[in-house]
């Protein structure tokens, strides 16, 4: 809770030193406290910091993209906007926005889709907007039209999300790793046709194939060729029906 909720439901600032004194409050954020116990939870966290950034607050940028499921990683440090003259603090990065449409989304406040898509991509590099892209599309909450009206006002991040729209590709929501999302634009600057993304193939699951040429290309990691007998293993086990491209 923080300390202004306390004060609109009648306990005075000396109650609230009194339990925090007893160990019934626990100061999370300035003026902002655990109730009971400080057990750590996710929900918690964000709650922890929508208040702290006050009335009005709600998650942005890649923390609310992240809990729309639109990211695959929580970000940090986590990302609130607020009307209110809020400084930042250690792994809270408080924006300020008089005014910004909030939305209810599993019971937390966050900005809309289209504002965090817009948001996001005034810092974050062009691959991995297009990959937020995808995943809004295959989630079905990608509206073309929406975005398209917001990257056009000018406003910081519009360049990069209008770029990202003109090269939107669905099939990067089926990417799993890091490098399967660095491969797809590689082969797009290679001029290489969109292969088929993590499939599988006479019952074994292939990261990349195009099957009108037999190719199945492989990605893995260090970790798969620390040694030529585990890159050949890997060659003679990822498809049964051709011989892949390991990378």
């Amino acid at each position: 809770m923080a300390w202004w909720q306390l004060i609109a439901v009648g306990i005075d600032d000396v109650m609230v030193v009194r339990w925090a004194a007893s160990g019934y409050l626990h100061q999370v954020h300035p003026r902002v406290y655990a109730v009971g116990h400080l057990a750590p939870s996710v929900e918690g966290d964000l709650w922890a910091a929508v208040l702290y950034a006050g009335p009005g607050a709600m998650l942005s940028h890649a923390t609310a993209l992240w809990w729309h499921d639109l990211l695959d990683k929580q970000p940090w440090p986590l990302q609130v906007t607020t009307p209110r003259r809020c400084r930042s603090l250690r792994g809270i990065r408080v924006n300020g926005r008089r005014t910004c449409e909030r939305i209810l989304y599993k019971q937390l406040p966050t900005t809309t889709i289209e504002q965090a898509l817009l948001d996001f991509a005034s810092v974050a590099p062009h691959e991995r907007v297009r990959h937020a892209l995808a995943n809004a599309d295959y989630h079905q909450v990608l509206h073309i039209e929406a975005l398209r009206a917001i990257a056009g006002c000018g406003r910081p991040g519009s360049t990069n999300l209008g770029e990202a729209l003109k090269r939107h590709e669905p099939k990067l929501a089926r990417t799993r790793s890091p490098l399967e999302r660095l491969f797809l634009p590689l082969r797009e600057r290679a001029g290489l046709p969109m292969p088929e993304i993590n499939v599988c193939i006479e019952g074994v699951l292939v990261d990349a194939v195009w099957r009108e040429r037999k190719l199945v290309v492989e990605l893995d990691g260090h970790s798969n060729h620390r040694s030529w007998r585990r890159s050949n293993e890997t060659v003679r086990t990822s498809s049964p029906y051709a011989r892949p491209a390991s990378t």
